[in-house]
């Protein structure tokens, strides 16, 4: 059976557009059931729109805390009936409630290798600390901050020449490999997080995910 897929952004929906398209092609193993933005000028409700996937505004600034604003989106997500909950870019520290709630079917992607660089500003944080590569990485979401089960990562050089908006750019590239396999993965049920771990094929990844050679 195909998976539902809900997507929750805040900005112009790059990761989203990856998605619809591998969607579109047939080899993300699930459809985009519906797209929700905390930003009622997100560039991703257009791409939505577009592709004729319904699509909504959850204003968090109309609401007194962050857990009124996520007991709202817990609501509209489940009227899509989702099976995977994918953050491409949704700019939002959750609460509690909402991970528990979609324990094992929220995914986010993070731009860095993590366990390294978690929060923000992570491409300038890698060239400060001279680093010989950085890259980008698809994980479970738990209740700490980018540092749930890590499912997949892929890495590029860090050249002489690069800052901070060039090195953004080719990290840009992989997530857009790398996120889509991670989803297709998931909806076509090879993917599952254990207490042991993140399985893949019933074999247990490595900490740092499976790395994909690009």
């Amino acid at each position: 059976m195909t998976q539902r897929i809900v997507v929750l952004i805040s900005g112009s929906g790059s990761n989203l557009q990856t998605l619809i398209d591998h969607s579109l092609k047939g080899d993300l193993h699930g459809d985009i059931v519906g797209v929700i933005s905390n930003k009622a000028d997100a560039f991703g409700l257009v791409r939505a729109e577009n592709a004729n996937i319904p699509n909504m505004v959850l204003d968090h600034k109309m609401f007194e805390s962050r857990e009124d604003f996520d007991l709202a989106l817990i609501e509209q997500i489940d009227s899509f009936k989702p099976d995977l909950v994918v953050l491409a870019g949704f700019m939002r520290i959750l609460s509690e409630e909402f991970v528990s709630r979609y324990q094992g079917r929220l995914m986010n992607i993070h731009p860095s290798l993590l366990p390294r660089y978690k929060g923000l500003n992570t491409h300038q944080r890698a060239l400060d600390a001279g680093d010989a590569e950085h890259g980008c990485s698809v994980h479970f979401v738990t209740e700490e901050l980018d540092g749930g089960p890590i499912i997949i990562q892929a890495k590029t050089p860090i050249l002489m020449e690069d800052d901070s908006a060039s090195l953004q750019a080719r990290v840009h590239t992989l997530e857009h490999k790398i996120y889509p396999l991670a989803v297709s993965w998931f909806c076509s049920g090879r993917l599952r997080v254990t207490v042991d771990g993140v399985m893949l094929d019933d074999n247990c990844l490595p900490s740092s995910g499976f790395e994909l050679k690009v």
